[in-house]
């Protein structure tokens, strides 16, 4: 397929809003069916951001649109708005049918989509699902089985569900594929195109497609999946939303807690998300601030999805005040009030830090992001500066910016088999009578293998409970094994 060469851009020239700030054309103007403009209204929506002011139009005329523009500029309700007008309006959609498929990199993200979803569509009568791993996979297939209208999901988990027949991908009506460029860097393009293939053809229905950058490859994806989209891009001058105001530090490695202890102590901050490398800094750093007495909690992919929603919501709620993450939250998210963003370590990633720097100053808010440079990530710095095409301030640390650290060095827990000086050996069996006798007579603990598993291949269905196949065997028409647990 060709794309339309009409592209609409806005390059942002300083006498014209910002693309975060909502002040364009109202929501009222677009003729929206009045239970979508109450939704929009009660949500703190009344003018459109420039994306969603370029993008809505045409997705209200039922054009495919391929979308250019930074994090936190509105993204999401430049394709939310056009298809629930849509829905509203298709009287011949039969409810509880999968008709909206939004296809995003993260967990996070889907989460994020959906609840977006459910506060502009309150009014709606729609039902809707995020759909991602990690969290019950019974609980999700059984919600899918008695109907939605929106489904926002992640590659692997929607995958799944559908080669089990549990979600039919031929009712789609409308598609979203958002944050694209982060479905290439995380390895997700041959699921995505999996998935694509199973939809509708392209002109039959319409396709949205968002990203912060709409390089070549994702451009092969405009070509191959989708009817002539009009190309929208909403570029700034810089890469940076202008309400941050960005500061950079420069000092060693062993000084840096130091100095992010002073910098919370003489900085005015209200919500702060730092931001590390690895995961094991994060885990360090959330200790260190809890030492010092700062409510701060980390999370990365090392926590469990349900641990890392709650973590996500008391700090949208406002009860956690410091956050300390790896780059799993640095898309996607919109929270409120983050006043700062702390880069504890230098991406290695340009685009991670423009990600990063996002959290903050959404939506025409304004906000800070601190840098700290060590000699461990100093190379990484030269790349985020030319990608930003500008240099980040320096600031220089006064001696009083440095705080004593007293507290006792992070200590990494042991796991559990190493606590135990061998493995943790599950029995397993496939009828739940047996559990009893087999618990009295090997004192271990049993994994019954459910009625939803009993078709799928032992190999198959153990590794999503966790465990790893050992040996098996059959005796009297059951079956027994011996497996690992991970």
């Amino acid at each position: 397929m060709e794309t339309n060469e009409n592209v609409t851009t806005a390059q942002n020239p300083p006498h014209q809003p910002s693309p975060e700030a909502p002040v364009g054309t109202p929501f009222a103007d677009f003729n929206l069916p009045e239970p979508l403009l109450r939704g929009l209204h009660e949500s703190g929506y009344e003018r459109c951001t420039l994306i969603q002011e370029q993008a809505i139009p045409l997705g209200l005329q039922g054009l495919d649109v391929a979308g250019e523009a930074q994090t936190g500029t509105g993204k999401t309700a430049a394709f939310l708005v056009p298809i629930f007008a849509h829905l509203l309006r298709d009287k011949s959609r039969t409810p509880g049918e999968p008709n909206v498929l939004i296809i995003s990199p993260t967990r996070e993200l889907a989460l994020q989509i959906m609840q977006d979803a459910q506060a502009i569509g309150r009014h709606l009568g729609l039902k809707m699902l995020a759909v991602f791993g990690g969290v019950d996979y019974r609980k999700q297939a059984q919600a899918l089985k008695e109907g939605v209208d929106l489904v926002a999901a992640t590659p692997g988990r929607l995958i799944d569900y559908t080669k089990q027949g549990i979600f039919n991908p031929r009712h789609i009506k409308y598609l979203v594929v958002d944050e694209a460029d982060r479905l290439f860097d995380m390895g997700f393009i041959a699921d995505l195109r999996w998935i694509l293939r199973r939809l509708p053809p392209y002109d039959k229905r319409q396709s949205m497609l968002f990203s912060a950058t709409l390089g070549y490859r994702v451009l092969e994806l405009t070509y191959e999946f989708m009817n002539l989209p009009r190309r929208v891009s909403v570029m700034p001058q810089t890469r940076t939303v202008s309400q941050v105001t960005q500061e950079l530090y420069h000092c060693s490695s062993f000084e840096k807690l130091n100095l992010l202890l002073g910098l919370l102590k003489h900085e005015d901050w209200s919500r702060v998300m730092i931001f590390t490398n690895t995961k094991r800094a994060v885990d360090r750093l959330a200790f260190k601030l809890q030492a010092h007495g700062y409510p701060a909690e980390g999370t990365s992919g090392d926590i469990n999805q349900v641990k890392r929603l709650k973590l996500m919501e008391r700090f949208k709620s406002g009860e956690l005040k410091i956050l300390v993450a790896t780059n799993v939250a640095a898309r996607g998210l919109h929270i409120e009030d983050v006043s700062h963003v702390i880069n504890y370590d230098v991406p290695s990633d340009p685009e991670d830090y423009v990600h990063r720097v996002g959290r903050t100053a959404r939506a025409g808010a304004v906000g800070k992001a601190i840098t700290l440079c060590c000699d461990e990530y100093a190379t990484h710095l030269p790349y985020v500066e030319e990608f930003l095409g500008d240099k980040i301030p320096v600031v220089f640390a006064e001696d009083e910016l440095f705080l004593p650290d007293d507290t006792p060095e992070y200590r990494r827990p042991p796991r559990q088999a190493q606590i135990e000086g061998q493995f943790r050996w599950t029995l397993f069996s496939g009828f739940a009578q047996d559990l009893q006798r087999l618990l009295i007579r090997f004192n271990r603990p049993v994994i019954p293998f459910h009625s939803a598993l009993q078709n799928t291949p032992i190999e198959g269905c153990l590794p999503k409970m966790g465990v790893q196949f050992q040996s098996a065997f059959i005796r009297d028409e059951r079956l027994f094994g011996l497996v690992h647990r991970r």
